[in-house]
């Protein structure tokens, strides 16, 4: 059996720890390490500071979920970041707003509802709202009150009502809804109340509508002696809208043949909506999209629709744009039925929208700040949102300093060179021959020092 002396193992163990330093990549990536490297401008109060990401980012990415995005600042130092990402197709929207109001007044026992005299403005909203026998109105009970929503173009959802303070117990009421005063639908019943105890009070003071668009509403006591007097009245109305979208530069075809159009992408992205060029008026062009990653034989279909541009009573109508729903797809093909005569002579450009995403960095060194990406060993380092901020609210988010990226034809160029880059890159390819021979080397000398004997 062999036995090795202390200094030879000595020797082997360095050589081994040398070898394994040589093959292990530095942890800390350099601004260097990215191709495509734009400045930040700032603005607002910081620290953090947040960033729309341009589309021409995406593009020029070397991964579609931005593991290689980095913030760097003056030093060469990577800042701290979070991504946020609104997966929702879309989001709802609530708005509260004060609406004006007018009383009704009319016979307690009358069965029809109480004439009135009405004056409104172009836009439909009431200035002016009285009983037609205006001797007696004074004398007439209070019915009810009509209430002006004409200003509010989304679907009602709560009706939030105040009174005088004279007025206690429970409140019960009709509601009914029109859009031109004369015809009335039922919305259910309400109520409110308004109870005192000691030094306690209750307020009962929300009452729920069906979610439908009304331009006003009417609320009829049940019991007019007692019905209270407002003092305010709001409207809580909500609308879905669609989750925001960033968009391409139109993007040229990389191969046109009759009924087919083809485009490539630098990566396969999560496509959310195309907008097709339609350059003529008067084009009617059913299609049909088909998308493929990089190296896939088979094309998957996306999607269809109809696309067009029409001349109507004087005005044009233009339909442009198709659905993909975040299929990711690095080769589109658009498919068109000639039956609808096409899209003319000239190839159509197209843009491709994706799902919005914010950057939040937290600035720290000396500006400027860099926006790098391109980095084909880039790894996600992104923090969540309430770790990069303490204490952090949606609230915040909207009050964060705002930065924005350079022009994206900086972006544009960046991902261009990329595959160059990567491709004529001799000087990285040469550094890897030398670790690579050295590693030979130190292996060589390992095996000689187990092949010699060991000197007792």
């Amino acid at each position: 059996m062999k036995v090795f002396s202390n200094k030879a193992g000595s020797r082997l163990a360095l050589l081994a720890t040398l070898a394994l330093l040589a093959v292990q990549p530095a942890s800390a990536q350099a601004l260097d390490d990215y191709a495509t490297r734009v400045p930040l401008t700032l603005a607002g109060e910081g620290p953090w500071y947040r960033l729309e990401v341009p589309m021409a980012v995406h593009l020029a990415a070397r991964y579609a979920d931005l593991r290689d995005l980095r913030v760097f600042n003056a030093e060469g130092q990577a800042l701290a970041y979070a991504l946020t990402r609104d997966a929702a197709q879309s989001r709802e929207t609530r708005s509260e707003i004060p609406v004006n109001w007018f009383p009704l007044r009319g016979p307690a026992s009358a069965e029809r509802m109480p004439a009135v005299r009405v004056q409104r403005s172009a836009t439909g909203t009431l200035v002016e709202l009285a009983a037609e026998e205006v001797q007696s109105a004074e004398a007439e009970p209070l019915r009810g009150w009509l209430l002006d929503a004409s200003a509010i173009e989304a679907p009602l959802q709560l009706l939030i009502l105040d009174w005088s303070v004279e007025r206690e117990g429970f409140q019960h009421f009709t509601i009914e809804a029109s859009d031109d005063l004369q015809h009335w639908r039922s919305w259910g019943n309400g109520q409110v109340a308004r109870l005192r105890f000691a030094d306690e009070r209750i307020d009962l003071r929300e009452v729920g509508l069906p979610g439908q668009q009304a331009r006003y509403l009417r609320l009829l006591w049940n019991d007019p002696q007692q019905a209270p007097l407002l003092t305010a009245a709001r409207l809580v109305s909500s609308r879905s809208v669609p989750a925001p979208l960033v968009w391409s530069a139109p993007l040229a075809p990389s191969r046109v043949a009759p009924g087919e159009y083809r485009w490539d992408l630098p990566l396969a992205l999560p496509l959310q909506r195309l907008r097709v060029e339609l350059s003529q008026s008067n084009t009617l062009a059913p299609v049909t999209v088909s998308g493929r990653r990089d190296g896939q034989v088979r094309w998957q279909p996306l999607g269809r629709g109809l696309l067009y541009r029409l001349t109507q009573g004087g005005a044009e109508v233009l339909h442009d744009e198709l659905e993909l729903y975040g299929a990711a797809a690095q080769q589109l093909s658009l498919r068109v039925d000639e039956r609808g005569g096409g899209l003319g002579n000239q190839a159509p450009q197209l843009r491709v929208g994706l799902r919005a995403t914010q950057l939040v960095f937290l600035a720290r060194g000396t500006p400027p700040y860099v926006l790098a990406t391109g980095n084909p060993a880039g790894k996600a380092a992104s923090l969540p949102l309430d770790t990069l901020i303490p204490g952090y609210d949606d609230r915040r988010l909207a009050g964060l300093g705002v930065a924005t990226a350079a022009e994206a034809s900086a972006f544009e160029a960046g991902a261009a060179s990329v595959e160059q880059a990567t491709r004529f890159d001799w000087k990285r390819l040469g550094l890897w021959g030398v670790l690579l021979a050295g590693v030979g080397l130190l292996v060589l000398m390992a095996l000689s020092l187990l092949r010699a004997p060991a000197k007792s």
